[in-house]
Protein backbone atom coordinates (compact mmCIF):
# COMPACT_ATOMS: atom_id res chain seq x y z
CA UNK A 1 0.00 0.00 0.00
CA UNK A 2 1.08 3.53 -0.68
CA UNK A 3 0.36 6.12 1.99
CA UNK A 4 2.52 8.90 0.63
CA UNK A 5 3.41 10.43 -2.71
CA UNK A 6 3.95 8.48 -5.89
CA UNK A 7 7.28 9.78 -7.22
CA UNK A 8 6.73 9.71 -10.97
CA UNK A 9 10.03 11.55 -11.45
CA UNK A 10 12.43 13.69 -9.50
CA UNK A 11 10.58 16.88 -10.35
CA UNK A 12 7.34 15.90 -8.67
CA UNK A 13 6.57 17.53 -5.34
CA UNK A 14 6.82 15.58 -2.12
CA UNK A 15 3.71 15.06 -0.06
CA UNK A 16 2.30 17.44 2.46
CA UNK A 17 2.18 16.02 6.00
CA UNK A 18 -0.95 13.82 6.08
CA UNK A 19 -3.23 14.51 9.05
CA UNK A 20 -3.83 11.24 10.93
CA UNK A 21 -7.46 10.32 11.57
CA UNK A 22 -8.58 11.47 15.03
CA UNK A 23 -10.19 8.69 17.01
CA UNK A 24 -12.18 9.43 20.13
CA UNK A 25 -10.61 6.49 21.96
CA UNK A 26 -7.12 7.97 21.60
CA UNK A 27 -5.64 10.81 23.59
CA UNK A 28 -6.42 14.22 22.05
CA UNK A 29 -3.60 15.35 19.74
CA UNK A 30 -1.52 18.40 20.68
CA UNK A 31 -3.02 21.76 19.84
CA UNK A 32 -1.79 23.05 16.50
CA UNK A 33 -0.94 19.58 15.14
CA UNK A 34 -2.43 18.35 11.82
CA UNK A 35 -4.51 15.84 13.79
CA UNK A 36 -6.01 18.52 16.02
CA UNK A 37 -6.90 20.60 12.96
CA UNK A 38 -8.56 17.58 11.32
CA UNK A 39 -10.58 16.96 14.47
CA UNK A 40 -11.51 20.63 14.65
CA UNK A 41 -12.58 20.59 10.97
CA UNK A 42 -14.89 17.63 11.61
CA UNK A 43 -16.44 19.47 14.55
CA UNK A 44 -16.92 22.69 12.58
CA UNK A 45 -18.70 20.89 9.72
CA UNK A 46 -21.15 19.58 12.34
CA UNK A 47 -22.77 16.72 10.43
CA UNK A 48 -25.13 14.26 12.06
CA UNK A 49 -24.73 10.54 11.44
CA UNK A 50 -27.72 10.69 9.11
CA UNK A 51 -26.16 13.49 7.07
CA UNK A 52 -22.86 11.63 6.83
CA UNK A 53 -24.70 8.52 5.61
CA UNK A 54 -26.62 10.65 3.08
CA UNK A 55 -23.38 12.14 1.67
CA UNK A 56 -21.61 8.78 1.42
CA UNK A 57 -24.67 7.06 -0.01
CA UNK A 58 -25.20 9.75 -2.62
CA UNK A 59 -21.59 9.52 -3.80
CA UNK A 60 -21.91 5.73 -4.03
CA UNK A 61 -24.97 6.20 -6.29
CA UNK A 62 -23.28 8.95 -8.37
CA UNK A 63 -25.69 11.62 -7.10
CA UNK A 64 -24.06 14.04 -4.70
CA UNK A 65 -25.88 16.15 -2.11
CA UNK A 66 -25.82 19.25 -4.36
CA UNK A 67 -27.07 17.33 -7.41
CA UNK A 68 -23.72 16.86 -9.14
CA UNK A 69 -22.26 13.60 -10.39
CA UNK A 70 -18.97 12.32 -8.99
CA UNK A 71 -16.76 13.90 -11.68
CA UNK A 72 -18.72 17.13 -12.13
CA UNK A 73 -17.44 20.58 -11.11
CA UNK A 74 -19.39 23.35 -9.43
CA UNK A 75 -20.19 26.58 -11.27
CA UNK A 76 -16.99 28.54 -11.96
CA UNK A 77 -16.73 32.33 -12.29
CA UNK A 78 -13.69 34.53 -12.83
CA UNK A 79 -12.91 38.23 -12.44
CA UNK A 80 -9.65 39.86 -13.53
CA UNK A 81 -7.90 43.12 -12.74
CA UNK A 82 -9.48 43.43 -9.30
CA UNK A 83 -6.32 44.81 -7.64
CA UNK A 84 -5.13 47.91 -9.56
CA UNK A 85 -1.79 48.06 -7.72
CA UNK A 86 -0.81 44.56 -8.90
CA UNK A 87 0.63 43.62 -12.30
CA UNK A 88 -2.07 40.97 -12.55
CA UNK A 89 -4.90 39.72 -10.35
CA UNK A 90 -7.93 37.45 -10.41
CA UNK A 91 -10.85 36.28 -8.30
CA UNK A 92 -12.13 32.73 -8.74
CA UNK A 93 -15.34 31.33 -7.30
CA UNK A 94 -16.11 27.62 -7.31
CA UNK A 95 -19.47 27.23 -5.65
CA UNK A 96 -19.16 28.86 -2.23
CA UNK A 97 -15.34 28.73 -2.31
CA UNK A 98 -13.84 32.11 -3.21
CA UNK A 99 -10.15 32.92 -3.59
CA UNK A 100 -8.09 35.85 -4.89
CA UNK A 101 -4.62 35.77 -6.45
CA UNK A 102 -2.37 38.72 -7.28
CA UNK A 103 0.99 38.99 -9.05
CA UNK A 104 3.50 41.75 -8.36
CA UNK A 105 6.64 42.09 -10.51
CA UNK A 106 9.75 43.83 -9.20
CA UNK A 107 13.26 44.10 -10.61
CA UNK A 108 15.82 42.11 -8.67
CA UNK A 109 19.12 40.33 -9.06
CA UNK A 110 19.49 36.64 -9.98
CA UNK A 111 21.04 34.27 -7.48
CA UNK A 112 24.65 33.20 -7.88
CA UNK A 113 23.59 29.57 -8.40
CA UNK A 114 21.04 30.47 -11.11
CA UNK A 115 22.24 33.60 -12.91
CA UNK A 116 20.03 32.82 -15.92
CA UNK A 117 16.73 32.58 -14.04
CA UNK A 118 14.32 34.96 -12.36
CA UNK A 119 12.64 34.25 -9.03
CA UNK A 120 9.07 33.46 -8.02
CA UNK A 121 7.60 33.21 -4.53
CA UNK A 122 4.10 32.06 -3.56
CA UNK A 123 2.33 32.82 -0.30
CA UNK A 124 -1.25 32.06 0.73
CA UNK A 125 -3.23 33.72 3.50
CA UNK A 126 -6.53 32.42 4.87
CA UNK A 127 -8.94 35.07 6.06
CA UNK A 128 -10.19 34.30 9.60
CA UNK A 129 -13.71 35.00 8.34
CA UNK A 130 -13.47 32.42 5.53
CA UNK A 131 -14.50 29.57 7.84
CA UNK A 132 -14.82 29.03 11.62
CA UNK A 133 -11.87 26.61 11.53
CA UNK A 134 -9.57 29.45 10.40
CA UNK A 135 -9.78 31.27 13.71
CA UNK A 136 -6.56 31.34 15.74
CA UNK A 137 -3.69 29.15 14.56
CA UNK A 138 -5.93 27.16 12.24
CA UNK A 139 -5.50 29.70 9.45
CA UNK A 140 -1.71 29.80 9.89
CA UNK A 141 -1.39 26.04 9.56
CA UNK A 142 -3.57 25.82 6.46
CA UNK A 143 -1.88 28.88 4.90
CA UNK A 144 1.51 27.21 5.23
CA UNK A 145 0.18 23.92 3.85
CA UNK A 146 -1.42 25.55 0.81
CA UNK A 147 1.65 27.71 0.14
CA UNK A 148 3.95 24.68 0.14
CA UNK A 149 1.56 22.68 -2.05
CA UNK A 150 1.37 25.42 -4.68
CA UNK A 151 5.13 26.02 -4.62
CA UNK A 152 5.81 22.35 -5.25
CA UNK A 153 3.26 22.14 -8.06
CA UNK A 154 4.31 25.34 -9.85
CA UNK A 155 7.98 25.92 -9.06
CA UNK A 156 9.51 22.44 -9.35
CA UNK A 157 12.65 21.50 -7.41
CA UNK A 158 15.16 23.77 -5.72
CA UNK A 159 17.12 24.05 -8.97
CA UNK A 160 14.01 25.16 -10.82
CA UNK A 161 13.91 21.91 -12.78
CA UNK A 162 10.36 20.93 -13.63
CA UNK A 163 9.00 24.40 -12.88
CA UNK A 164 5.68 25.13 -14.55
CA UNK A 165 6.61 28.82 -14.69
CA UNK A 166 9.48 29.46 -17.10
CA UNK A 167 11.99 31.18 -14.81
CA UNK A 168 14.40 31.87 -17.69
CA UNK A 169 11.77 34.13 -19.28
CA UNK A 170 12.10 36.44 -16.27
CA UNK A 171 15.77 37.25 -16.91
CA UNK A 172 16.62 40.81 -18.01
CA UNK A 173 20.44 40.71 -18.00
CA UNK A 174 22.05 37.38 -17.15
CA UNK A 175 23.67 37.53 -13.76
CA UNK A 176 22.74 41.20 -13.36
CA UNK A 177 19.00 41.81 -13.41
CA UNK A 178 15.81 39.76 -13.44
CA UNK A 179 12.14 40.01 -12.62
CA UNK A 180 11.01 38.77 -9.22
CA UNK A 181 7.37 37.66 -9.17
CA UNK A 182 5.52 37.76 -5.86
CA UNK A 183 2.33 35.70 -6.07
CA UNK A 184 -0.11 36.13 -3.19
CA UNK A 185 -3.25 34.08 -2.66
CA UNK A 186 -6.11 34.89 -0.30
CA UNK A 187 -8.87 32.50 0.77
CA UNK A 188 -11.96 34.70 1.13
CA UNK A 189 -14.55 31.97 1.62
CA UNK A 190 -13.98 28.25 2.09
CA UNK A 191 -16.28 25.43 1.04
CA UNK A 192 -13.72 22.84 0.00
CA UNK A 193 -11.25 22.27 -2.85
CA UNK A 194 -9.02 25.22 -1.91
CA UNK A 195 -5.84 23.99 -3.62
CA UNK A 196 -7.56 23.62 -7.00
CA UNK A 197 -9.27 27.00 -6.71
CA UNK A 198 -6.02 28.78 -5.77
CA UNK A 199 -4.11 27.16 -8.64
CA UNK A 200 -6.84 28.28 -11.06
CA UNK A 201 -6.75 31.82 -9.66
CA UNK A 202 -2.95 31.96 -10.01
CA UNK A 203 -3.13 30.78 -13.62
CA UNK A 204 -5.73 33.44 -14.46
CA UNK A 205 -3.81 36.14 -12.56
CA UNK A 206 -0.65 35.27 -14.52
CA UNK A 207 -2.67 35.48 -17.76
CA UNK A 208 -3.72 38.96 -16.63
CA UNK A 209 -0.13 39.95 -15.80
CA UNK A 210 1.74 42.48 -17.90
CA UNK A 211 5.52 42.68 -17.44
CA UNK A 212 6.85 46.20 -18.22
CA UNK A 213 9.17 46.36 -21.21
CA UNK A 214 12.75 47.08 -20.15
CA UNK A 215 15.46 48.90 -22.10
CA UNK A 216 18.96 48.01 -20.90
CA UNK A 217 22.24 49.80 -21.52
CA UNK A 218 25.65 48.97 -20.03
CA UNK A 219 27.58 51.81 -18.45
CA UNK A 220 31.37 51.46 -18.17
CA UNK A 221 31.40 54.06 -15.43
CA UNK A 222 29.39 51.77 -13.15
CA UNK A 223 31.66 48.70 -13.50
CA UNK A 224 29.44 47.10 -16.10
CA UNK A 225 26.27 47.36 -14.03
CA UNK A 226 23.29 47.74 -16.38
CA UNK A 227 21.21 50.86 -16.54
CA UNK A 228 17.57 49.82 -16.70
CA UNK A 229 14.76 51.95 -18.08
CA UNK A 230 11.32 50.53 -17.25
CA UNK A 231 8.53 51.51 -19.62
CA UNK A 232 5.26 52.81 -18.19
CA UNK A 233 3.38 52.23 -21.44
CA UNK A 234 4.65 49.01 -23.04
CA UNK A 235 4.01 45.65 -21.41
CA UNK A 236 4.81 42.06 -22.34
CA UNK A 237 2.16 39.41 -21.78
CA UNK A 238 3.19 36.61 -19.46
CA UNK A 239 3.24 33.16 -21.09
CA UNK A 240 0.99 30.82 -19.10
CA UNK A 241 0.84 27.95 -21.60
CA UNK A 242 2.88 25.73 -19.28
CA UNK A 243 1.16 26.71 -16.03
CA UNK A 244 -0.94 23.75 -14.88
CA UNK A 245 -4.24 23.46 -13.10
CA UNK A 246 -4.63 21.16 -10.11
CA UNK A 247 -7.27 18.43 -10.05
CA UNK A 248 -7.90 16.88 -6.64
CA UNK A 249 -9.65 13.52 -6.51
CA UNK A 250 -11.18 12.93 -3.07
CA UNK A 251 -11.87 9.32 -2.08
CA UNK A 252 -15.08 8.75 -0.13
CA UNK A 253 -15.88 5.12 0.48
CA UNK A 254 -14.99 3.16 -2.65
CA UNK A 255 -15.40 6.11 -5.01
CA UNK A 256 -13.62 9.38 -5.72
CA UNK A 257 -14.99 12.77 -6.65
CA UNK A 258 -13.73 16.10 -8.00
CA UNK A 259 -14.29 19.56 -6.54
CA UNK A 260 -15.33 18.29 -3.12
CA UNK A 261 -17.24 20.53 -0.72
CA UNK A 262 -16.20 20.92 2.92
CA UNK A 263 -18.88 18.44 3.98
CA UNK A 264 -17.64 15.89 1.45
CA UNK A 265 -14.02 16.45 2.48
CA UNK A 266 -14.96 15.67 6.09
CA UNK A 267 -15.95 12.16 4.94
CA UNK A 268 -12.86 11.42 2.86
CA UNK A 269 -10.33 8.68 3.57
CA UNK A 270 -7.67 10.21 1.31
CA UNK A 271 -7.20 12.64 -1.56
CA UNK A 272 -4.77 12.84 -4.47
CA UNK A 273 -3.98 16.19 -6.11
CA UNK A 274 -2.60 16.02 -9.66
CA UNK A 275 -1.27 19.08 -11.50
CA UNK A 276 -1.80 18.86 -15.26
CA UNK A 277 -0.83 21.39 -17.93
CA UNK A 278 -2.80 22.22 -21.07
CA UNK A 279 -0.79 19.66 -23.06
CA UNK A 280 -2.00 16.86 -20.79
CA UNK A 281 1.39 16.42 -19.12
CA UNK A 282 1.51 15.53 -15.41
CA UNK A 283 3.54 18.18 -13.57
CA UNK A 284 3.14 16.98 -10.00
CA UNK A 285 1.25 14.76 -7.59
CA UNK A 286 0.69 14.79 -3.86
CA UNK A 287 -1.48 12.77 -1.50
CA UNK A 288 -3.08 13.64 1.81
CA UNK A 289 -5.20 11.71 4.25
CA UNK A 290 -4.40 8.84 6.58
CA UNK A 291 -5.59 5.90 4.45
CA UNK A 292 -3.25 4.07 2.12
CA UNK A 293 -4.05 3.54 -1.55
CA UNK A 294 -3.29 0.58 -3.77
CA UNK A 295 -0.92 1.52 -6.64
CA UNK A 296 -3.55 0.51 -9.21
CA UNK A 297 -6.01 2.95 -7.60
CA UNK A 298 -3.48 5.79 -7.74
CA UNK A 299 -2.71 5.16 -11.40
CA UNK A 300 -6.45 5.08 -12.14
CA UNK A 301 -6.89 8.39 -10.28
CA UNK A 302 -4.04 9.94 -12.29
CA UNK A 303 -5.70 8.82 -15.53
CA UNK A 304 -9.08 10.20 -14.43
CA UNK A 305 -7.52 13.50 -13.32
CA UNK A 306 -5.79 13.85 -16.68
CA UNK A 307 -9.05 13.33 -18.57
CA UNK A 308 -11.11 15.52 -16.25
CA UNK A 309 -8.54 18.33 -16.48
CA UNK A 310 -9.48 18.97 -20.10
CA UNK A 311 -13.07 19.70 -19.04
CA UNK A 312 -11.78 21.98 -16.29
CA UNK A 313 -9.57 23.84 -18.77
CA UNK A 314 -12.62 24.42 -20.95
CA UNK A 315 -14.59 25.78 -17.96
CA UNK A 316 -11.70 28.02 -16.90
CA UNK A 317 -11.05 29.36 -20.40
CA UNK A 318 -14.75 30.14 -20.91
CA UNK A 319 -14.92 31.94 -17.56
CA UNK A 320 -11.72 33.87 -18.35
CA UNK A 321 -13.04 34.90 -21.77
CA UNK A 322 -16.27 36.12 -20.17
CA UNK A 323 -14.28 38.12 -17.61
CA UNK A 324 -12.16 39.70 -20.36
CA UNK A 325 -15.30 40.63 -22.31
CA UNK A 326 -16.73 42.37 -19.24
CA UNK A 327 -13.44 44.20 -18.65
CA UNK A 328 -13.40 45.48 -22.24
CA UNK A 329 -16.90 46.96 -22.01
Amino acid sequence: LISGDLNLDSTLPSKLPPPPVFRSSAAPPPQGSPASRRARDDTMVGLSEGEKHFIRGGIAQDLRADGRRRLQFRALTVETGIIPQANGSARVRMGATEVIASVKAELGKPTILHPDKGKVSIYVDCSPTAAPMFEGRGSEELSAELSVGLQRCLLGGKSGAGAAIDLSSLIVVEGKACWDLYIDGLVVSSDGNLLDALAAAIKVALSDTGIPKVNVSLNNETDGEPEVDISDEEFLQFDTSGVPVIITLTKVGKHYIVDATSEEESQMSSAVSVSVNSHGQICGLTKRGGAGLDPSVIFDMISVAKNVSQRFYTLLESAFAAAEAVADE
